[in-house]
């Protein structure tokens, strides 16, 4: 049994991370962040807009920055961007503080599921299909090396999942209420 003060969900865009994020969080009486959300209210623009103005290196900074904040806290489901995983400091900061549950999708999943975003900034391009593949294949590793659970959301349905992802859970996280005193920067 791993004890961590918050559970924190990773994985690609359109896998889950908030739907599901706002379901256990509630029927776990815990606080529900969405990162990206809280990116945007802290900077006060859009993730679009950053990634315009700034890149997504710079993105990638104010991303590790927000969640490090985050992380502080405890008695939290906290819902990443699909790209956090890139770095390796905010790898080993959710490793830390969190049981890391890595929701996985498909691309083709991933593309029914997306078909009519056009916020997200990694996929304004001619070929979604051929962008979500290529982030699965740069990511997947990072994702499985620091998740402690592994849900692939493409297979059953919303409410069965959710009952095995709560299964495991009561199993396997002891959700702890300290605070940080040594969290990687």
């Amino acid at each position: 049994m791993k004890s961590a003060p918050n559970l924190i969900l990773i994985g690609p865009m359109g896998a889950g991370k908030t739907s599901i994020g706002k379901r256990l969080a509630t029927r776990l009486g815990l606080r529900f962040v969405d990162a990206d959300h809280e990116i945007e209210r802290v900077t006060g623009a859009s993730i679009s807009l950053i990634f315009e103005l700034d890149g997504e290196a710079a993105f990638r900074a104010r991303e590790h920055d927000v969640l490090h904040g985050l992380c502080q806290n405890s008695d939290q489901v906290i819902a990443t961007g699909g790209g956090a995983v890139l770095n390796a400091q905010t790898r080993d900061l959710l490793a830390a503080r969190g049981f890391v549950l890595y929701l996985a999708a498909d691309p083709d999943t991933q593309l029914q599921r997306l078909r009519y975003d056009n916020k997200r900034p990694l996929l304004q391009t001619p070929d979604r299909r051929a962008t979500l593949q290529r982030i699965s294949d740069e990511r997947t590793a990072l994702y499985e090396s620091i998740a402690d659970f592994r849900h692939d959301t493409a297979r059953g349905s919303f409410r069965m999942g959710l009952e095995r992802i709560l299964q495991h859970l009561t199993a396997h996280w002891s959700p702890t209420q300290t605070h940080a005193t040594e969290t990687p920067t």
